[in-house]
């Protein structure tokens, strides 16, 4: 299975997340929707029974992918 951590996703930014996490509350807000949302996913991907729709699971998908794409606009943005 492939990890889709924010640092996995943009190791370029390893130290900037970091950072950031201390000390910007909008940063924050995004990466903790962000790890949520991924760890939602990926308890419905490694369970033997899925305990939500194909739909639920796109839908979480589709929210993965906006809020990965606000995280790297607002890492580049600064």
């Amino acid at each position: 299975m492939e990890h889709h951590t924010i640092t996995h996703e943009f190791p370029e930014f390893t130290d900037k997340i970091s950072e950031l996490k201390i000390s910007d509350q909008k940063f924050l807000k995004l990466y903790v929707n962000y790890e949520e949302v991924n760890a939602l996913i990926e308890h419905y991907e490694d369970g033997e029974q899925n305990h939500t729709t194909d739909e639920h699971l796109t839908d979480l998908r589709k929210k993965r992918v906006h809020l990965k794409d606000e995280i790297y606009n607002y890492l580049r943005s600064i």
